[in-house]
């Protein structure tokens, strides 16, 4: 009889993150909007460890993750015609060997040589014939430590899923597991195409007719408050998807396809402090030294500017929902730049976030998803790149792994996260990883013309709020 785990699964079979066949409607548009190059929404995890694994356990332990998570062994395919959402469907040559590779630096290399070849790694656009995923150990760093770089696309999740995967993936001890499950491959599959498109308009009925019988509904119960409420969403939903009153900055004004990634430690317990001591939280400190980092890159350069538009990612996921995927909504922001003090820019990046998740319609773009993702790639590429060309900042927070974390018998010391700058100048990650804040940086190295200076700048952002402490 096999053995089954807390939650009732069987030790042999896979797990059910990233379970879903179909791309929600957020996701095909992160899929779509690729037609334009500029936008192409690739995350990237790197991962210092404190040892360089053996090769063939390494190999055999993302054999195994592909059986665990068998979204990993499944590539996307577009409907005919372009009709309906894209699907995940088994990929019947899948190489294992094309996904998982391991490359040497130099004699005398650092990790900021890690960190140049994992941003050519990231920069580099999926073959969209495969599953959209690389797994990269980068060895040759000092004191015998190693790089492993986890490539994704964002349309298979978003920064919790992805925190959510590596807590089940890495284990918990440096010795192997001989005797761990390992479920089958998955089955060959009949996809049938006429079958699926069916399957998603009757899907799409379903949510139309439940949505017009909710609304019905509200009508008829209090008519008055109905109106009420439909006038009080669109002047809410009019809010959430204007541009912030923030004008974008002279100095970041152009957009490439260059990507730098910048990599650094901020002790979590001294910046959650700081940020408690500014009646804030460790989100609210994060933000504010992001804005003093910007604060001090313009002035330096000589083009002070009071607030710069900001774009930050908010959680819409609930307990109920599956592992994996994407959920969430974007709050865009005036980032309160040339605020001076410290302590004040906290307590205003308070408001700002307090003001954004009150808003009715503060998923407003999660709503027009399923509308935006019916247009040709190029019309979405121009609505969406739209949006997000006109954010000089994104910025998220993401709690991370809290436990030791092993892979392959290797201990991670840090995970530093890379998530796409799609048409913005910057995209800064905080993830937490034991006792400490691991920030990535990506910088559009067009916009963000000297990214050297932006990086001291970003640890000068941060000191001045651990000040606070």
């Amino acid at each position: 009889m096999a053995t089954t785990t807390a939650t009732g699964r069987s030790e042999g079979e896979p797990l059910a993150w990233g379970s879903s066949r179909e791309m929600n409607a957020l996701e095909a548009v992160m899929w779509r909007a690729e037609a334009d190059p500029t936008l192409r929404s690739t995350i990237c995890g790197i991962e210092l460890l404190d040892r360089a694994p053996d090769w063939e356990r390494f190999r055999a332990a993302h054999e195994w993750a592909t059986r665990m998570v068998p979204r990993f062994r499944r590539r996307v395919v577009e409907p005919g015609l372009g009709l309906g959402q894209p699907r995940w469907v088994l990929d019947e040559r899948f190489d294992l060997d094309f996904h998982v590779r391991r490359m040497r630096l130099p004699e005398g290399a650092t990790f900021e040589d890690a960190l140049r070849e994992a941003t050519r790694i990231a920069m580099t656009a999926f073959d969209k014939a495969r599953s959209p995923w690389e797994a990269v150990l980068i060895e040759g760093l000092p004191d015998g430590q190693a790089a492993y770089v986890l490539k994704m696309h964002h349309s298979a999740t978003d920064g919790i899923g992805a925190i959510q995967l590596l807590t089940q993936m890495h284990s918990r001890q440096r010795e192997p597991t001989p005797d761990k499950p390992w479920p089958a491959l998955p089955p060959p599959e009949d996809e049938h195409v006429a079958r699926a498109l069916a399957r998603q308009a009757t899907g799409d009925a379903r949510a139309i007719a439940g949505a017009a019988r909710g609304v019905a509904g509200r009508v008829l119960r209090r008519p008055d408050r109905a109106l009420r409420d439909t006038a009080s969403g669109l002047a809410s939903a009019r809010r959430v998807l204007a541009d912030p009153p923030a004008q974008g900055s002279p100095l970041l004004a152009d957009r490439g396809m260059t990507w730098r990634f910048v990599a650094m430690d901020v002790p979590f317990a001294d910046l959650r402090a700081a940020g408690k001591a500014a009646g804030g939280s460790l989100n609210d400190a994060f933000l504010a030294s992001l804005m003093g980092a910007f604060r001090r890159y313009h002035e330096e350069l000589g083009c002070p500017v009071d607030a710069i538009p900001m774009a930050i990612p908010i959680s819409v996921r609930k307990d109920t929902d599956a592992e994996g995927g994407n959920a969430f909504a974007a709050a865009r922001l005036a980032g309160p730049v040339g605020i001076a003090d410290a302590g004040e820019r906290i307590q205003a990046i308070r408001e700002l976030i307090r003001g954004a998740r009150s808003e009715p319609a503060m998923d407003a773009v999660v709503r027009i998803a399923p509308a935006l993702a019916r247009l040709p790639g190029p019309a979405i590429a121009r609505l969406a790149g739209g949006m997000a060309t006109g954010n000089d900042l994104q910025a998220s927070n993401v709690p991370g792994l809290r436990d030791d974390a092993f892979l392959a018998g290797a201990q991670v010391l840090r995970l530093y996260p890379f998530a796409p700058v799609p048409g913005c100048a910057a995209m800064v990650t905080l993830v937490t990883h034991g006792s400490t804040c691991c920030i990535g940086a990506n910088l559009d190295v067009a916009a963000v013309k000297e990214p050297d200076r932006f990086a001291r700048n970003l640890r000068e952002g941060f000191d001045e709020v651990l000040a606070l402490r």
